[in-house]
């Protein structure tokens, strides 16, 4: 989910020729800049990046009941991204 989440920010940014981000965070960051996500959504949402590098460089302490409870009550949040993201690119479409 975050993966995905990431990928489709990246791929948003590629589109409007926005300025590469240097972090997985930072891709949400310049889309609340450039208008594409809400700013202060973006910066909330943004912690999705960091839940993404804990889950792949964590993995040995991961707690799989806790990482699912933590995702369900997350599921709102990346429905909000996707809407918005789909609002914002879908001018852009060729």
């Amino acid at each position: 989910m975050a993966d995905a989440c990431i990928v489709l920010a990246e791929m948003a940014i590629k589109l409007r020729r926005l300025r590469m981000p240097h972090s997985y965070q930072e891709t949400f960051d310049i889309l609340g800049e450039s208008g594409v996500l809400e700013p202060r959504f973006a910066f909330e949402f943004a912690k999705i990046a960091g839940f993404r590098n804990f889950l792949a460089h964590d993995y040995d302490r991961i707690d799989a009941r806790s990482i699912c409870e933590q995702t369900l009550t997350k599921l709102d949040e990346v429905e909000k991204f996707l809407v918005q993201i789909e609002k914002a690119l879908s001018g852009d479409r060729r």
